[in-house]
Parts: structure tokens; C-alpha cells; sequence
């Protein structure tokens, strides 16, 4: 209860600011703030936050695609992450153990029924004014992707996020996301070919209009 308050009072303390340290990381840092963290250090934490938490919070909105709930998964994984830090063996890097942490707490978020769509995330694929026309056609091939992804499976998506986004190598989002490299590699290969699909579609649409 007590490192709930908690993370959850620097979390909002530090609204706008995780990812400032995050130029500023190393291998070795990265460790010292993890047995920082496993003598129960609060200030550590929150340094682990401002370093990761938006990569965190990116994760987590991939997967869950509503902002409360990636926060939520994002408050959550920090709670492990203060309860388990004596636990981390070092074995590989410290954001790759982070990202494992918050797909595990969003895997389980997702077993409950998802909750719509917000209306930020809508205002944000209808443009406020006229645009040129290249313009309008790349926005809605943006569109389509987007459905794309949200159409794909959080696997999936985790999977485009962590290689893509996170630049995770295909171990370690087999570490992550605890299946063989071969799977990755797999879903990997669908994902890419489905969104390919989708703009080729979208393409074709364009071209009957």
C-alpha cells in the first residue's frame, strides 16, 4: 500500500518530465539505481523513472492503447519494481528487465474488458483545418495504420513496439515476452506483411476515389 502512495506522488510530481536522464544512463548507473532501489531508496526510484518512464509508458500504451491504463500498468510495474529490485540478477540490461515487468502487468490488465477509445486519441486523427492534398493522403494512411495496429493482437503489437520503437534486440523481446526467439521472429514477419497489406489497401482505395 505504502509504495503505491508513492509511486504514485512522484509519478505526479514528475508529470512531464521522465526520459530528461535518460541520455544520461549506462550500463552501470542503471545497475547502482537498482541496488539503490533494493536498500529502499526512494530517490533512486524516482531517478528510474525520470530515466525510463516514458519508454515504460510508451510500452504500455502500445499494448493497452488507453492512456489511464498504460498509466496504471506503468504505477503498477513501478510497485514490482521497488518490491523485486533485490531479485535482479544483472544478466542483461536494466531497460529490457523494465519492459519484461510492465508486458506482464499489461498482459494481465488486458484480461479485463478494454475500455473505449478516449477523445484526445480521436481529436488526434481529424486535422483542425484544411490541408494540402499529399498532406490529407498521408494522414490517412496514418489512419490506416493505426487501425492496423489496433487490430493486431497486444502480442503483436508488443512485439512491432519492442524491436521498432523500444530498440530492443530479438532476444531480449524473447526475454520480455518470455517465448522463443523463433516466435518473435514469426510474429515479426505477420505484422509487418499485415501493415503492408493495410497501406497496400489503402492505396487502393485512394485510387478508386
Amino acid at each position: 500500500m505504502l509504495a503505491n502512495v508513492m509511486t504514485r506522488n512522484f509519478m505526479r510530481q514528475a508529470r512531464g518530465t521522465p526520459g530528461t536522464c535518460q541520455a544520461m544512463t549506462d550500463p552501470e548507473y542503471d545497475i547502482e539505481l537498482i541496488r539503490r532501489i533494493a536498500a529502499n531508496e526512494d530517490a533512486a526510484l524516482r531517478e528510474l523513472y525520470e530515466a525510463y518512464g516514458q519508454r515504460m509508458y510508451a510500452y504500455a500504451l502500445h499494448l493497452t492503447q488507453t492512456p489511464a491504463q498504460a498509466e496504471d500498468v506503468v504505477q503498477d510495474t513501478l510497485v514490482t519494481v521497488w518490491k523485486s529490485a533485490g531479485r535482479f540478477r544483472g544478466e542483461g540490461r536494466v531497460i529490457a528487465w523494465l519492459l519484461g515487468i510492465v508486458h506482464n502487468t499489461a498482459m494481465k490488465s488486458l484480461r479485463h474488458p478494454s475500455q473505449p477509445i478516449s477523445d484526445v486519441m480521436e481529436e488526434t486523427l481529424v486535422a483542425s483545418e484544411p490541408l494540402p492534398e499529399e498532406q490529407v493522403y498521408r494522414n490517412e494512411q496514418a489512419q490506416w495504420i493505426r487501425r492496423g495496429l489496433q487490430s493486431l493482437s497486444p502480442k503483436h503489437r508488443a512485439v512491432l513496439e519492442l524491436i521498432f520503437y523500444q530498440g530492443m534486440s530479438l532476444n531480449e523481446a524473447a526475454d520480455i515476452m518470455g517465448c522463443p526467439v523463433g516466435t518473435i521472429k514469426s510474429r515479426l514477419s505477420y505484422s509487418r506483411q499485415y501493415l503492408q497489406g493495410i497501406l497496400s489497401r489503402s492505396s487502393q482505395v485512394e485510387d478508386w476515389q
